[in-house]
């Protein structure tokens, strides 16, 4: 059977246990983002009165971006509404490509990645790899430059970093760069050199004189202002409304087919951490800051985290209109081939979850 006939079959199933569970997914205290609260096993996943039981490797970013996995971890939020039998195994990366590859190779579950990776990895794997199944953020990104830099015109001949190559900060940063005459290609030539690097460099880098500037979302945006950056575009400005998205929720397909029920409760999760999110914003930024110092061993200062944070708008509408874009200007660049997203989408289990919680469901399109 394919996997899209497969994931057809396995939908109704997530959606409709939705429901119950959505009204009894809370909050409770945890020890930490890496999470075993009861089960042990480490094989295909079981059932039992007290729920699922199995394991789920979920992985995320320490970025801002990415604070509905941070606070949610952190919290308690996903130890507890997946249930004793559970156990969560994490992995940070700095990377879209690399979580992309480590859902492609079968060795993650789940994870919050950028939607461009997320594109990049259906396409390659002909739709099989993985399905959305939730946003998590939008906004937070944008183009920082040396203070003397006022125009997209003095951009040519500049040295400009991204995450990596063909990740959603790139190729935000490429269309730019195109809309306004300006070429580049994959191996740093062109009007612009587009320095794809990881964001644990890019701010040393651009202290150095190294770089001109970058295209990245938060922190790492708000870091370089505060070390002496302008913001020259910020990405909302680009996209309708302000409105585009930045980090989405993926399951690997068939971890999905074998883990129904797990997967239906990470998705009650997410919605229930950024529900905490917007409930108490004080709070919230608080326990993100600390758990982005547990990952990175510091925190951030407040001078970054203040706006850095208002930029950010934490939903679990994955703004499905702007992943398309996004995907349509990757193939332009010729950086991904001919993109067809039918099947993408599953958001049938988060409308479930929505919908009990008296919110409006949001589109596939």
């Amino acid at each position: 059977m394919s996997s899209r006939r497969l994931w057809r079959r396995i939908t109704p199933l997530l959606a409709a246990g939705a429901l119950a569970l959505a009204a009894t997914a809370c909050s409770s205290g945890g020890d930490g983002n890496t999470v075993s609260s009861g089960s042990s096993a480490t094989g295909s996943a079981g059932s039992s009165a007290a729920g699922p039981t199995g394991t789920l490797r979920l992985g995320y970013f320490p970025n801002l971006t990415h604070a509905p996995a941070i606070y949610g971890l952190d919290q308690g939020i996903f130890a507890a509404t997946l249930g004793p039998g559970v156990k969560i195994a994490t992995t940070t990366f700095n990377s879209g490509t690399q979580e992309a590859e480590a859902i492609l190779s079968g060795s993650l579950d789940a994870g919050y990645i950028g939607p461009n990776p997320a594109v990049n990895a259906f396409v390659k794997s002909k739709g099989a790899a993985l399905r959305i199944i939730s946003g998590a953020t939008s906004g937070g990104a944008g183009l920082v430059v040396k203070s003397e830099i006022t125009s997209v015109d003095q951009l040519r001949g500049k040295t400009i970093a991204t995450p990596g190559l063909a990740n959603t900060q790139d190729v935000a940063l490429r269309y730019y760069l195109k809309q306004h005459g300006l070429a580049t290609d994959k191996n740093g030539g062109g009007d612009v050199q587009v320095r794809p690097q990881d964001n644990a460099v890019t701010v040393d880098a651009f202290k150095s004189g190294a770089i001109d500037g970058a295209w990245v979302p938060e922190p790492t945006l708000s870091r370089m202002v505060a070390d002496g950056g302008k913001l020259l575009v910020d990405e909302a400005s680009q996209w309708p409304d302000g409105r585009f998205t930045t980090t989405v929720l993926v399951v690997r397909t068939d971890y999905a087919a074998s883990n129904p029920e797990i997967v239906k409760r990470l998705v009650a999760a997410n919605v229930a951490s950024i529900n905490a999110l917007g409930a108490d914003p004080a709070k919230a930024q608080q326990v993100t800051n600390q758990g982005l110092a547990k990952l990175s061993g510091k925190p951030l200062a407040d001078a970054v985290i203040a706006p850095a944070w208002k930029r950010l708008t934490f939903t679990p509408d994955p703004i499905a209109s702007s992943v398309v874009t996004s995907a349509d200007h990757a193939q332009e660049l010729g950086l991904i081939t001919k993109a067809n997203l039918d099947g993408i989408f599953d958001l049938a289990t988060l409308n479930a979850v929505l919908t009990a919680q008296g919110k409006p469901a949001v589109a596939a399109k």
